[in-house]
């Protein structure tokens, strides 16, 4: 108090604290794998408040023993039956309204572990901000409750033993891919530890977790009590909410169209890292960037005072079974591509035919884009392209011809150009001489066996047979070459021949009477 008196004006103009925002966690992973120890360490820690499932029922039957809600559960329990999701979470909402949870927060211990379970919660408004799966082997799993079932302290050991952990790890794990992925997808709020690191290690990357939704949230609670616009991100804001609260541009980026009078449709965006609310509005950005800028100065970028407001007409992309149910309706442009034409000065070579499946729909007409990179451009800026006129002169259309209808010539260059090509390449590279068979006549051979060999259109079994008479082909082919290397005028013993000489010169000579290998 003296201190105040003596310079009651340093201690006004402090600055005020942030607003108090509750920590909102929940732990899951298969037993064993250290929830509970987790939890009370950030009870303890943190000042949270750590529930579970069973512990919720029992606070709530204690603090409220003539409820209604309590004379349910204790009929449920008197029976012998295990107690409904429904009421389990009816209760735990209830407990969660005391001071503490409301103003320090909670941690959900084990909890929740099914759909349901996540239906019932999301029903009720319990959303934790953060969920933190612990990950445990089965190995590490067993190795722990035998170490348990072994302790002084367990008083139910049995619930250790293998057969019921089997049990308890299978309804985990056939519930566990369902809730991530109602989490990842809706929330974007799913974290992984390894439950096997040491318990600082865990407190260190829980703390971190609790430190920066902390700090998101009052940055946002900041921001949005000053009027100024604040990032969403990490706030666990469904895609469906949204969608319900989009601004005036809807899911394209208001940045981007008052800076470079672009279209840039962030639809595709769906983790929400480049999403801003103002004036309990949300809008879409196009990166960080934009984000940037829109978060500096808001006001200059929505209506009334943005420079550029969403057009009535958007473009948008249409598939090619929709195309076909668009008939009769004709492609404008005389179907070229509007993109090319315009960036290309409108001059006679830059006129491209577009393509169906780059067909975009703008001002009640279809436009054919000559591909991805020209469709994205249209996108963008579709103001500059669909009103521009085609030149007087336009190139002479392409009439489809069949192959059978052109000569000789054309034909084969159309079907079997580059099979020819590739044999008569082979047979240049490889020279072949058949024994006993002129030059001439060995390369139709080669020539006739590669064309077997390769052929696209016959069976693997065709194909693997005349590669087989190819290679023998060469082999025999070879033989020329190998008997003129090892042969000379004076006459060598058989000691000092090559080992397969004899056999190779059988080989020569029986050719002389063997037929051609043709077929």
């Amino acid at each position: 108090r003296q201190k105040f008196m003596d310079n009651p004006l340093h201690f006004l103009k402090l600055s005020s604290p942030p607003p108090v925002v509750p920590v909102k966690l929940a732990i899951v992973g298969p037993p064993k794998s250290g929830k509970t120890m987790l939890a009370r360490r950030l009870e303890r820690d943190h000042g949270i408040v750590c529930l579970s499932a069973g512990e919720a029922v029992r606070q709530f039957m204690s603090q409220f023993p003539s409820s209604n809600l309590t004379k349910e559960m204790e009929s449920h329990l008197r029976a012998g039956v295990i107690l409904p999701d429904a009421l389990v979470i009816e209760a735990l909402e209830k407990i969660m309204l005391s001071q503490r949870c409301q103003t320090r927060g909670y941690v959900l211990d084990g909890f929740p572990n099914t759909i349901e379970q996540v239906r019932l919660l999301t029903e009720f408004s319990v959303i934790p901000v953060q969920i933190i799966e612990l990950t445990l082997s089965p190995k590490e799993v067993h190795w722990r409750a035998t170490a348990d079932r072994h302790s002084v302290d367990r008083t139910l050991p049995l619930h250790d033993s293998a057969p019921i952990l089997d049990v308890k790890l299978s309804s985990y794990k056939r519930h566990l891919d369902v809730v991530r992925g109602h989490y990842e997808k809706e929330h974007r709020n799913w974290n992984v530890l390894e439950g096997g690191r040491s318990k600082w290690w865990l407190n260190d990357m829980c703390a971190k977790l609790i430190n920066e939704q902390l700090h998101t949230a009052q940055r946002y609670l900041q921001k949005r009590n000053r009027g100024d616009a604040a990032s969403i991100f990490g706030l666990c804001v469904t895609p469906a909410e949204c969608e319900s609260r989009l601004g005036e541009f809807s899911h394209y980026c208001p940045v981007s169209l008052a800076t470079k009078h672009q279209l840039i449709d962030c639809s595709f965006e769906t983790t929400m890292k480049f999403t801003a609310e103002y004036r309990a509005r949300y809008y879409k950005m196009a990166g960080q960037a934009e984000l940037d800028l829109f978060l500096a100065d808001a006001h200059n970028y929505v209506a009334p005072t943005a420079p550029h407001l969403l057009p009535d007409q958007l473009p948008r992309y249409v598939a090619k079974a929709e195309l076909k149910m668009l008939f009769p309706r004709e492609l404008a442009f005389k179907g070229y591509c509007p993109v090319t034409y315009v960036i290309g000065n409108k001059r006679y070579e830059a006129l491209k035919p577009g393509s169906k499946d780059h067909v975009l729909e703008y001002a009640e007409e279809l436009f054919a884009c000559l591909d991805e990179e020209t469709m994205e451009v249209f996108l963008k800026q579709p103001w500059l392209f669909h009103a521009t006129p085609l030149p007087a002169k336009l190139p002479p259309a392409k009439v489809p011809q069949e192959v059978t209808s052109l000569p000789m010539l054309g034909y084969m260059e159309q079907t079997v150009a580059k099979a020819i090509i590739a044999a008569m390449t082979s047979c240049s590279d490889f020279k072949p001489k058949y024994p006993y068979v002129n030059a001439h006549k060995s390369a139709l051979l080669y020539v006739g066996y590669h064309l077997k060999a390769h052929n696209p259109k016959a069976t693997d079994y065709s194909r693997e047979k005349y590669r087989k008479k190819l290679e023998k082909f060469k082999e025999h082919c070879e033989l020329i070459k190998y008997l003129g290397n090892n042969m000379n005028r004076r006459y060598r013993p058989e000691n000092e021949r090559p080992i397969d000489f004899d056999f190779k010169m059988d080989e020569f000579l029986a050719l002389r009477t063997y037929p051609l290998p043709i077929n």
